[in-house]
C-alpha cells in the first residue's frame, strides 16, 4: 500500500465515478481501475457497492476513507513543513468567496496581499457559506469568508472582519422610496429577490421574518447581487443588500433605505481548519486579513 493508492481511492470516493476520478487524477480508466481493485486485494475487503449506477462505499470502504485521509493529509502537512523550513515562500491559497461579497469587501485583501507576495496565487471559488464551510472542513478549501459568524463547525477557527447591516434596494417609483428609515415589518407585503438557500443570509432573513410574524413573498432567489438588481430596476420587486453595497450602486432608478434598528447584518468572517497544519502563505493571508478590517 502506498500513497498513490491512497491518493486514487480517496479521489474515486470523492467522484464516486471511476472515469470522472480518472479524469482528475491525469490517468488511464483501467489503470485507476486496477489500482482500486489491488488495493482491495490487499486489504481482503471490498471497498466500493458496484451494484448501482453511481458507485457508493461499503462499511470497509467507508472506515478505510477516513483513515486514508488522515495519511493523505500528514503527507500533504509534511511538503508543506519542509517549504516553510526552506522559507519557499511560494504557491497558491485556495479561498471561497460568496458571490454577494465581490469586489465591494474583498478586492482590499487580496491587493494588500499580493502587494508583499506576488508570487503566490490566491485561486478564488464562488459559492454560498454553507458550501465554503464544508470546503474548509474538509480540505477543498484553504481559507473561506463567509456570512454570519461564527461557524458551528468545532474544527474550524474564526476572525470577524467586518458588521454591515442590510439595507431594502427598491425602485424609485415603490411607495416605500420616500421613507428614510424603515421597520423590518414594511417589508411583509413587498415582492422579495432574496439569496439563494445555501448562503447564510437567507437564513437569517427568514429567521428575522418569522421573529416578525410574517412569512415573506420570495419572488426570486439568486447567488449573483448584479443579477438581484437588475430585477429591482426592472420593478420585478425589492431586496435586501449589505450597506457597502448599496453605497456603490450608482442608479438613479433605485433607492436604499435603512432599517431603524439594524435587524440582519453581514457579518464577514474568514475561517480555516485549525485541525490541519496551515502553510506559511495562508497564515501570512490570515494575520494581515485580521490586522486590516475594511
Amino acid at each position: 500500500m502506498d500513497i498513490r493508492q491512497l491518493t486514487c481511492f480517496s479521489e474515486v470516493a470523492r467522484q464516486k465515478n471511476v472515469t470522472r476520478a480518472a479524469e482528475t487524477l491525469h490517468i488511464s480508466q483501467p489503470s485507476l481501475s486496477k489500482t482500486i481493485k489491488n488495493l482491495e486485494r490487499e486489504l481482503d475487503a471490498p471497498l466500493f457497492d458496484r451494484s448501482t449506477h453511481q458507485l457508493k462505499l461499503t462499511d470497509a470502504g467507508k472506515a478505510f476513507l477516513i483513515s486514508a485521509r488522515k495519511v493523505l493529509d500528514s503527507f500533504e502537512n509534511l511538503t508543506s513543513e519542509m517549504e516553510d523550513v526552506m522559507d519557499v515562500k511560494k504557491g497558491e491559497i485556495k479561498i471561497g468567496i460568496p458571490p454577494i461579497i465581490g469586489a465591494a469587501f474583498f478586492a482590499p485583501y487580496i491587493s494588500r496581499y499580493k502587494e508583499t507576495y506576488p508570487s503566490i496565487d490566491l485561486l478564488l471559488t464562488e459559492v454560498g457559506s454553507k458550501t465554503i464551510r464544508q470546503g474548509v472542513s474538509e480540505g477543498e478549501l484553504d481559507i473561506g469568508l463567509i456570512c454570519n459568524t461564527p461557524a458551528s463547525e468545532e474544527n474550524l477557527a474564526t476572525i470577524q472582519l467586518l458588521k454591515d447591516p442590510l439595507m431594502l434596494m427598491v425602485h424609485k417609483n415603490n411607495p416605500l422610496a420616500g421613507e428614510m428609515t424603515l421597520e423590518f415589518t414594511a417589508i411583509k407585503n413587498e415582492p422579495l429577490i432574496l439569496y439563494r438557500q445555501d448562503f447564510s443570509l437567507h437564513d437569517q432573513i427568514m429567521e428575522a421574518c418569522t421573529y416578525y410574524g410574517f412569512d415573506p413573498k420570495v419572488v426570486c432567489e439568486s447567488s449573483q447581487k448584479d443579477f438581484m438588481i437588475e430585477m429591482v430596476e426592472a420593478k420585478l420587486g425589492s431586496t435586501l443588500l449589505p450597506s457597502r453595497i448599496c453605497s456603490r450602486i450608482n442608479n438613479d432608478n433605485l433607492t436604499a433605505i435603512p432599517f431603524a434598528q439594524p435587524v440582519v447584518n453581514l457579518e464577514l468572517g474568514m475561517v480555516w481548519n485549525k485541525d490541519n497544519y496551515i502553510p506559511y502563505a495562508v497564515r501570512e493571508f490570515i494575520e494581515m486579513s485580521a490586522s486590516y478590517r475594511v
